[in-house]
């Protein structure tokens, strides 16, 4: 089976790289030595934290396996000048709520980079899927539990 491909722009592929390097450089470290005190402390049987730093070694080891994977299987969102007018992954998009006529402003990324709080939503997502392949006037309805919302394009930014 094919694995996922993982689409990252140029600055969440640099974040990804940093992050895996501390945890291969840093964190590893860390636990390691914590896992030596505990040990010293005697009988690791009944030592709490003993278990604590292996079940954080395990944690650290499952995200380097997942951030290693993610980088193996990245492709990089290119900034296409010949599709302007359409919004596609990394462009920044002003749409208008019709319902309460107040401008969001989102930047489409690959679901590996979302992070709502940045105001960076994935182009898996519901608005973003919505968004997506539309041009500026556009009107899109996006479906969520709550009913239909709406929404305008009002600006596409490379």
């Amino acid at each position: 089976m094919a694995e996922k491909q993982v689409m990252l722009t140029e600055a969440g592929l640099k974040k990804l790289e940093e992050k895996l390097e501390k945890l291969k450089s840093v964190r590893r470290i860390e636990v390691a030595e914590r896992i030596k005190q505990a040990i010293d402390f005697g009988d690791i049987s009944e030592n709490s934290e003993y278990e604590d730093a292996k079940n954080e070694q395990a944690f650290i080891e499952g995200e380097i396996l997942t951030l290693e994977k993610m980088l193996r299987n990245s492709q990089i969102i290119e900034d296409d000048k010949s599709n302007k007018g359409i919004v596609a992954l990394g462009n920044t998009v002003v749409i208008k709520d019709l319902e309460f006529n107040e401008d969001q402003v989102y930047t489409i990324v690959g679901s590996a980079e979302a992070d709502p709080k940045d105001l960076k939503i994935s182009n898996e997502s519901p608005v973003g899927q919505a968004i997506i392949g539309k041009k500026i006037g556009d009107t899109i309805e996006v479906h969520v539990p709550a009913g239909v919302l709406q929404y305008q394009i009002v600006e596409i930014r490379a």
